[in-house]
């Protein structure tokens, strides 16, 4: 697929999203230029299932930017478990304000991250491969982040002991779900308020693809009080035994 060909999808897909106001010139080339790299680096490494241009558009990066209304001016981000790069890869590109730290724990997956931002130019943006419940408890990141993001990695049980640490008190965490998001909080409430957060908001957003719908759930946190020193714990005692 050319760029004209690309550009015009793009902008049909953004627009009818709501999110027209991210489909620039600008914008539209870096992402051309990061959905080719990726499909191209896809052939020897697994990053995503999703390999038709429309797809990446509309299932990567329109839902990747479906957070970026909610997340401050200027603010510092860590998105926790970033994978193939969503949604740090496309904010980095429509939110050039945000200094975003983009976590994995796959080493490969971090360098390619690493490699595409420098390739898009992304200057406030840097990529760390570790483990989060490790990288939580270091200082310079624990409690150091505005905002915390994460995007199909665990249950909300789980990933809120994961992100939580990370933000600052009067910061905000913000799961990215599905439409059974509402399942996962009801399971994860009285752990957030351990880890120091209060649910503020929930917001329903619908991904549209012509006359198909696709609802998502973006789940606000609010971080109220400092998280517990003893948390997080290790990986085997979050998921063997949820807060």
């Amino acid at each position: 697929m050319n760029y004209e060909e690309f550009s015009e999808i793009f902008n049909t897909v953004l627009a009818d999203n709501g999110l027209s106001h991210f489909a620039g010139e600008t914008e539209s080339r870096m992402f051309y230029q990061l959905t080719e790299r990726m499909l191209q680096v896809n052939r020897s490494m697994n990053l995503t299932a999703i390999k038709e241009e429309r797809a990446v558009i509309l299932r990567h990066y329109a839902d990747s930017l479906t957070v970026a209304a909610f997340l401050p001016q200027n603010a510092s981000v860590i998105d926790v478990g970033c994978g193939a790069g969503f949604p740090c890869l496309p904010l980095a590109i429509c939110r050039p304000d945000l200094t975003i730290t983009a976590l994995d724990s796959t080493e490969k997956r971090i360098r390619y991250v690493a490699e595409t931002a420098t390739l898009l130019q992304r200057e406030r943006f840097s990529a760390v491969a570790a483990r989060a419940e490790e990288l939580a408890r270091t200082p310079g990141c624990r409690e150091h982040f505005d905002c915390c993001t994460a995007r199909a990695v665990a249950s909300l049980p789980i990933l809120s002991e994961l992100c939580l640490p990370f933000v600052r008190v009067g910061g905000t965490f913000i799961a990215m779900k599905a439409a059974r998001g509402e399942e996962e909080l009801q399971a994860a409430e009285k752990g957030i308020q351990k880890l120091g957060g209060e649910v503020a908001a929930i917001h329903h957003v619908t991904l549209h693809d012509g006359d198909e719908q696709d609802t998502r759930m973006l789940i606000e946190i609010k971080k109220v009080k400092a998280t517990p020193p003893e948390l997080p714990r290790p990986f085997g005692k979050i998921s063997k035994k949820p807060l």
